[in-house]
C-alpha cells in the first residue's frame, strides 16, 4: 500500500523541485559497517551471511521513512513498506534479478529468501523481478573490498529507488568490516537520511 505525501507541507519541499529534474539526481556515499557480532551470530545461527545483513539492511531502510518515498510525475508517495531486488550470482557467474519480501521475523524472511534465490539460480537470463517501485535494488561485490561506485546510467525519469551495495569483508584492528555503498536520489533525500539509515542498519549489525 502507498499514500501521497503532501509535499506543500513537506520541509524539503524546495529541495524536491530542485532536485527533482536533474538528469541524473542520485547522490552516492560508500562507508564501511562493523559486522564482527553479525558475522558471529550468522555462523552460530548457521545461516547465510548475506541473508542475515540483507535483513538487517530492509529493516533500517524500512524505519527510515525517506526510503520508502518514491516519485510518479510530479507527486511523491510513501510505501508502508519496501522488499528487497537484489542481483544473485549463478553457477555460470552470471546473475539475475530477484525479488525478496522483507518479513519482521527472520525465520520466516529466511524461509521466503531461500526460495526466491533458488528460483533465480535455477532460472535464466536477467528476470526483471517486479515493476513495483516499492523495492530496494541491492548487489553484492563478494570478491572486492570498493572505496567507491559508479552505476550504469539508463534510468527513466522518474526513478527513486535507492541501490545498495555490498562488498568484500576484512578485517583492521581486530575488525570485521564490509564495504556499504549507497545510492538515493537527493529529491527524496539528504545526506542526514542517510547517516539515519547506516545508524540503525549498524545498531541491528550489533544486535
Amino acid at each position: 500500500m502507498k499514500k501521497p505525501l503532501n509535499i506543500n507541507e513537506w520541509a524539503r519541499k524546495d529541495h524536491f523541485y530542485f532536485f527533482k529534474d536533474f538528469s541524473d539526481p542520485f547522490f552516492g556515499i560508500c562507508t564501511e559497517v562493523d559486522c564482527t557480532i553479525a558475522y558471529k551470530k550468522a555462523r552460530e545461527l548457521k545461516v547465510s551471511f548475506f541473508l542475515y545483513y540483507l535483513h538487517k539492511s530492509l529493516k533500517a531502510a524500512n524505519e527510515v521513512e525517506e526510503f520508502r518515498y518514491r516519485t510518479e510525475s510530479e507527486y511523491v508517495v510513501v510505501y508502508d513498506v519496501v522488499h528487497a531486488s537484489p542481483t544473485i550470482k549463478r553457477k555460470d557467474n552470471t546473475f539475475g534479478f530477484s525479488y525478496i519480501d522483507f518479513i519482521e521475523n527472520f525465520e520466516e524472511f529466511l524461509i521466503s529468501a531461500k526460495k526466491s534465490i533458488k528460483k533465480t539460480q535455477n532460472e535464466k537470463g536477467l528476470i526483471p523481478a517486479v515493476k513495483n517501485e516499492n523495492v530496494i535494488h541491492y548487489s553484492e561485490l563478494p570478491w572486492i573490498k570498493f572505496t567507491s561506485i559508479k552505476y550504469p546510467q539508463n534510468s527513466p525519469k522518474n526513478d527513486s529507488i535507492p541501490k545498495i551495495t555490498f562488498g568484500k569483508d576484512f578485517i583492521h584492528n581486530n575488525k570485521k568490516l564490509m564495504p556499504v555503498c549507497i545510492h538515493v536520489n537527493h529529491a527524496l533525500m539528504d545526506g542526514f537520511h542517510v547517516s539515519k539509515y547506516l545508524e540503525l542498519f549498524q545498531n541491528f549489525l550489533n544486535e
